[in-house]
């Protein structure tokens, strides 16, 4: 008892506050706890649902425009509506008495940027087309920065030249307004002026010859017609898994989309490639403007809201309201804005947070029907590549970030909405060059590769996935796993860089 009596008083005070932090620790906690089940229960738990039913109605809205595209390619296809069939198209034949001035003077340009792989195949394609010389002007609007490749393509110009072909090299000291900035400055040129129409391919598109006698006939038997816009197949499609997925994507758009919105209301964007345009019409539209990088989709609006249905109407007033209907439900808000909010936002985010609140019930028909059937009428324009089907599902989900982050940058007008990336065209490289000269082209270092948006989409997924195996019934995971790596294998920065053999080589 004395002992015990004993002891300092500091022991006591010790323990006394021992036992009030235990106790204020625990009160803390619970208050906590309360606090979060409060804002779980009227915060959270609503706002899922409430995306959850945004996302859905979306998605009925997706479908409903994508079956109603197919409908109408399929209607296409079946009773075989060709151009030729649903407009005059005469082949063109040379005149004996006019000679040459039968054919309507037609100006080509090739805009290019650094492009040292590809632009001995852009130029030698033009210069092959199947057209009088002195009826034809080729312009290389050439806005590299590399004074090497400047010089290798100015070179491959006068080479022309002396073979006899109207070819102008026309370079700037800026790159003011990227490509529309080039191609509005070159349609200023006096030359021009005696020219008809304009044909457009980008330096990594090799026109047949044929191409200018297959369009250009359609604007001299239908005055109304403003754009002919042409279908490219893909040289490298067979190249990598990565290329066969981005066919599927772009198969869809030019037989689906493009020819469905050809067919109706006879508006589609312009590819920006591939393109033969009426220089009326240009005109008419106020030419290239450089408030956008999306130069080709903002043409060919102004064009349409200017009459150009590509058919030509007049004015503005006479434009239908039904074809602005389709302008602005069709072409911008139901492909641009809904389909890419459903992809990222729905598919990437909804669902797998879902999986934390287990009072969010999200229909059958939303999570597996309504996917199934985009996906169908997507897979079905390359039936070829049907197998890879789920590699292609989940690249669209991962660049559907991008297109997301693209959209709202365009339409809140960000920092960024007039900054232009070119992505290098490497042509036949990998067949022409060594392989170490052609991974040498790629060379970064270590942790430039990371893209760190991806690897956290990636570590978000993967959470969500791991706690819908361990704790939820809904079995999101089985798509959800698989979603994560693919976010992770992007945000890498390996894919589309890897060199077939050069590891050997390298080792060699």
């Amino acid at each position: 008892m004395e002992a015990h009596l004993s002891r300092p008083l500091a022991f006591y005070l010790t323990q006394a506050w021992d036992i009030c932090s235990s106790l204020s620790a625990d009160v803390g906690l619970h208050r906590i706890e309360s606090i979060w089940w409060w804002v779980r229960a009227a915060v959270l738990v609503p706002a899922v649902k409430a995306a959850v039913i945004s996302c859905l109605v979306m998605s009925v809205m997706l479908v409903v425009e994508k079956l109603s595209m197919a409908a109408v390619s399929l209607y296409v296809m079946v009773f075989r509506r060709t151009p030729e069939k649903v407009y005059r198209w005469e082949p063109l034949s040379g005149d004996v008495e006019l000679g040459s001035s039968a054919y309507p003077m037609v100006l080509v340009q090739i805009p290019m940027f650094n492009e040292r792989e590809v632009y001995q195949l852009s130029i030698g394609a033009v210069c092959s087309l199947d057209w009088p010389s002195d009826r034809l002007i080729i312009q290389v609007l050439d806005d590299s920065t590399d004074a090497a490749i400047k010089d290798l393509v100015h070179k491959e110009c006068e080479r022309w030249l002396r073979k006899g072909m109207n070819i102008h090299y026309v370079s700037r000291d800026n790159r003011n307004g990227y490509k529309a900035g080039a191609l509005k400055e070159a349609m200023e040129l006096d030359y021009v002026k005696k020219c008809d129409c304009v044909a457009i391919f980008d330096a990594d598109h090799q026109p047949p010859c044929d191409f200018l006698m297959r369009t250009i006939p359609f604007f001299i038997h239908n005055p109304k017609i403003a754009l002919v816009q042409a279908r490219w197949m893909f040289v490298n499609a067979d190249e990598c898994i990565m290329t066969r997925i981005q066919e599927m994507s772009l198969n869809y758009h030019f037989k689906v989309e493009q020819q469905s919105g050809s067919s109706t209301f006879a508006f589609f964007g312009f590819n920006g490639t591939a393109g033969v345009w009426r220089i009326l019409a240009l005109q008419e539209a106020e030419g290239w403007k450089e408030r956008t990088t999306v130069e080709d989709m903002d043409l060919a609006v102004r064009a349409t809201l200017r009459g150009w249905k590509f058919v030509y109407i007049g004015d503005l007033e006479k434009v239908s309201i039904w074809r602005k209907f389709f302008l602005v439900y069709n072409f911008f808000f139901a492909r641009r804005i809904v389909s890419y909010n459903v992809t990222f936002f729905f598919y990437c985010v909804v669902i797998p947070l879902s999986t934390f609140f287990p009072e969010v019930k999200i229909p059958t028909w939303g999570v597996v029907y309504i996917p199934t059937i985009i996906t169908i009428l997507n897979a079905a324009g390359t039936p070829s590549s049907l197998h890879l089907t789920f590699i292609w599902i989940l690249f669209e989900n991962v660049m559907s970030l991008h297109r997301c982050k693209a959209v709202y940058i365009g339409l809140f007008d960000a920092g960024r909405v007039n900054e232009w990336v070119v992505t290098e065209k490497l042509g036949n490289m990998l067949k022409t060059k060594p392989v170490v000269n052609a991974a040498r082209t790629f060379q970064k270092k270590f942790w430039e590769r990371f893209l760190f948006l991806e690897i956290a989409m990636g570590i978000f997924l993967f959470v969500c996935a791991y706690y819908d195996y361990a704790f939820s019934r809904n079995q999101y995971f089985i798509y959800i796993f698989p979603l994560s790596i693919s976010f992770f294998i992007m945000g890498s920065g390996y894919v589309g860089i890897f060199i077939p053999g050069a590891q050997q080589a390298n080792a060699v």
